[in-house]
């Protein structure tokens, strides 16, 4: 079981978690793109005729303009959300197969097929679920286009922070857990998680700028991003942990074969 192995099983497992996250963010995050764009469009109109459009940074037309081509809505809610996300899926199916090599025999007694598994729910939980509790994901006309550069800083660090964190936890809980056992070196390493990612939510900087958004538009916003990142995770790591434990077992029933033959 080479780190080669992983890798290959992690982006075909990445590749086809894409296809679940694909369904899912077409069928339930797409409309409420939609629907911020409508309440984006209707403010618009609501502008004095005389106010010059402003520049949202979004693309919504069909149309050209001065400085290039203008992607339709249309490709942007299919192949370019396709595109998006079969390409992020793959590499972080990579990233997890790869972690997962190196976890192999390092997280107690479990098999390869469960330490993918809990990598993989480390991994969501470290990479995406932190940041987005503190910086959740918003739609079109949510956000000041002049803080997007700062907003993407704060986000960047606290997933930044969060995935050192994770690593530091699980390389203590490798030290505690002879001493100390499962359920306390979980508590231990649990609540330091915990404190260290709730102190850098608290440092970091609040950012309000919802304005006067329909509330349950953005809900139902978030929602969607949230199915559809859970389910990306989800599928990458039970596809992921079945292609390891297949791998596992032909290779225990190989070594198992190769050990009969040298003891006749």
């Amino acid at each position: 079981m080479t780190p080669r192995n992983f890798l290959v099983r992690g982006l075909l497992a990445g590749f086809l978690a894409g296809i679940f996250a694909f369904a899912v963010s077409y069928t339930v995050g797409e409309p409420q793109v939609d629907a911020a764009i409508a309440v984006e469009e209707a403010g618009t109109a609501a502008a004095p005729a005389d106010a010059a459009p402003a520049d949202d940074g979004h693309t919504h037309s069909h149309s050209h303009d001065e400085g290039g081509t203008v992607v339709s809505r249309d490709n942007q809610s299919t192949w370019g959300l396709a595109t998006g996300i079969f390409a992020v899926s793959t590499a972080f199916g990579g990233v997890v197969g790869l972690i997962s090599a190196f976890a192999v025999g390092r997280l107690g007694r479990l098999r390869p097929s469960q330490s993918t598994a809990v990598i993989a729910l480390l991994g969501f939980v470290a990479a995406w679920l932190v940041p987005f509790t503190k910086y959740p994901a918003t739609p079109p006309a949510v956000g000041n286009e002049d803080t997007l550069a700062d907003r993407t800083l704060y986000y960047f660090t606290i997933q930044a922070v969060s995935i050192l964190a994770m690593i530091g936890v699980v390389l203590l809980a490798r030290r505690l857990l002879s001493g100390l056992g499962t359920y306390r070196t979980l508590l231990v390493c649990g609540g330091t998680f915990l404190a260290i990612v709730v102190v850098t939510g608290l440092l970091l900087p609040t950012v309000n700028e919802i304005g006067t958004f329909p509330g349950d538009t953005l809900w139902y916003f978030r929602r969607a991003s949230l199915m559809t990142n859970l389910t990306l995770w989800a599928a990458l790591g039970i596809i992921l942990a079945g292609l390891v434990g297949r791998l596992y077992e032909q290779e225990t029933a190989k070594t198992a074969r190769r050990d009969l033959a040298a003891s006749l």
